[in-house]
């Protein structure tokens, strides 16, 4: 079962199983907007929260995205297609390697960069790597202060470093709260001002191109993360490996990839306590996707050092994009 596309705009028709896109008025303006920043600094919960819907799994566990995942968002004048990508950070595995170079050609294949810092924290040597980065490209950014909804009365030195930064590069700023979702409007029109006027590139109800099969993994790995934390970090991988629509329920089952046997005997727990709880909260997320009924049944398989192998990520899904 892949995404569908519903619509009530008379502009848009089905024609041969494929959706038809509109043609966007006069003034209208789109580009692809790259989030890019330090692992953690909330890059995922502010896309989800531009949208309006939960795309992108979140989790207090650094380097929780792995995939270039896109999000859309379409108002009356504009199309921003989101880019969120894993955070920039020096790899440790073939794992790392693969996200963290999958960061910077996204970094070069979108019209606007959104540089996402915590503002909560002064602006330290990650931050430095990734602005000396990104100065290496012609792609126009911005930097965006995320987490002020946290900033305390001592927070001026904080703002002052980040605003020296911006100026070396001559960067436009902006203020926000992916949480509470204060100054996203301002975020919104300054990234709409930054691109060109354009068509819409996908029809203006779609919210992502990942097909469900996609965001259901990530909605399960998700669910290991939160319940595990430290002791699962990222050694874990899903495979969806069957998914049945019936009139009344969708039978999905899956499979959970870690490497080592000590792993797979937490993710299952104690008489299966941990695999029940996971998969009971996988299943909710699950059910608000795609607003139905779902049979959730999840294995544990150990694959050894899978992270470290080209052949064994490919598999799972993790490639260099083009």
């Amino acid at each position: 079962m892949e995404s569908q596309v519903t619509s009530n705009n008379n502009d848009i028709f089905s024609f041969a199983g494929e959706v038809m896109i509109p043609q966007a008025p006069p003034g209208f303006r789109s580009g692809f907007i790259g989030i890019v920043g330090r692992p953690n600094v909330g890059k995922s919960t502010l896309m989800n929260q531009l949208i309006g819907q939960k795309i992108a799994i979140t989790s207090p566990v650094a380097q929780t995205t792995r995939n270039r995942l896109r999000g859309i968002l379409t108002t009356k004048e504009a199309q921003l297609i989101f880019v969120d990508t894993p955070g920039i950070h020096k790899p440790h595995h073939q794992l790392g390697e693969v996200l963290v170079q999958n960061a910077k050609i996204a970094i070069e294949s979108v019209d606007v960069v959104l540089f996402v810092v915590d503002a909560t924290t002064i602006c330290g040597a990650g931050d430095r790597y990734i602005a000396d980065l990104l100065s290496r490209s012609n792609t126009p950014v911005i930097l965006g202060l995320n987490k002020i909804d946290q900033q305390t009365a001592d927070s001026l030195d904080i703002d002052e470093s980040y605003t020296q930064l911006a100026n070396d590069y001559q960067w436009q700023t902006v203020k926000f709260s992916a949480k509470t979702g204060t100054g996203l409007g301002e975020l919104q029109q300054l990234l709409i001002q930054n691109v060109e006027p354009g068509p819409y590139y996908y029809p203006p109800d779609l919210v992502t191109d990942q097909p469900e099969r996609f965001i259901m993994g990530e909605l399960i790995r998700e669910q290991i993360l939160l319940l595990t934390r430290e002791e699962i970090p990222h050694s874990v991988a899903i495979s969806i490996d069957k998914v049945e629509e019936t009139t009344t329920i969708t039978r999905v089952l899956a499979t959970i990839h870690v490497e080592r046997d000590s792993q797979k005997g937490i993710l299952i727990g104690k008489g299966g306590s941990m695999l029940k709880a996971v998969g009971s909260s996988a299943r909710e997320q699950i059910q608000k996707l795609i607003a139905g009924k779902v049979y959730l049944e999840l294995f544990v398989k150990v694959q050894p050092k899978w992270r470290q192998s080209r052949i064994r990520l490919a598999e799972l899904g993790y490639r260099v994009e083009e």
